[in-house]
């Protein structure tokens, strides 16, 4: 897939079999940061439908979240929350757990961290089952944030989390797609 500045970002994601465990296909984007070019690539696809777009806040979710959401927040002159995994975040914070398609886990965001109002762009490097996502999502509106959208460098569409964030109403970007696990 070729994007508006020609750079193939899907060719320089590795994919690394029976990585965390059997059978899970592990679409690595370390490869894709480490090219100058498609890290470049990658953030200016992940920022360019909300140049126009009213954001408060770009939120990435740990950890290559925090790498592409810090650089699209930069991009953006907009400020950056993180959502971390438990017992990460110094201050009072609020979290949900979630179902990963190989285990489960916790995700959290200071208490503070957004405010009834806020526009917010949530960013990941990628969007399997939805687990984390969905967990993302409930912080961010128990917090009283509105999501301008979901963005993700690769989504995996056969384990259906961009849909089921679409059928709850939230708009979802992402720039490849690789199908299987």
């Amino acid at each position: 897939m070729d994007l508006r500045n020609g750079f193939d970002i899907k060719r320089y994601i590795r994919t690394i079999p029976d990585y965390p465990k059997p059978g899970i296909m592990f679409r690595d984007i370390t490869t894709l940061l480490a090219n100058p070019h498609g890290f470049r690539a990658c953030v200016d696809e992940l920022l360019w439908p909300f140049l126009e777009d009213r954001v408060d806040y770009v939120i990435g979710i740990e950890a290559r979240g925090f790498i592409l959401g810090g650089a699209v927040a930069h991009e953006l002159g907009r400020g950056f929350v993180p959502i971390r995994k438990k017992g990460k975040l110094p201050w009072k914070v609020i979290g949900r757990e979630y179902k990963l398609e190989y285990g489960v886990d916790r995700v959290e965001i200071h208490a503070d961290a957004i405010k009834k109002g806020d526009r917010i762009l949530m960013i990941d490097d990628l969007i399997a089952t939805g687990g984390t996502a969905d967990a993302a999502v409930s912080l961010i509106q128990e917090s009283g944030g509105e999501i301008v959208s979901a963005a993700f460098v690769v989504d995996l569409p056969s384990l259906g989390g961009a849909a089921k964030l679409r059928d709850a109403g939230i708009k979802v970007h992402t720039l490849v797609e690789f199908e299987g696990d």
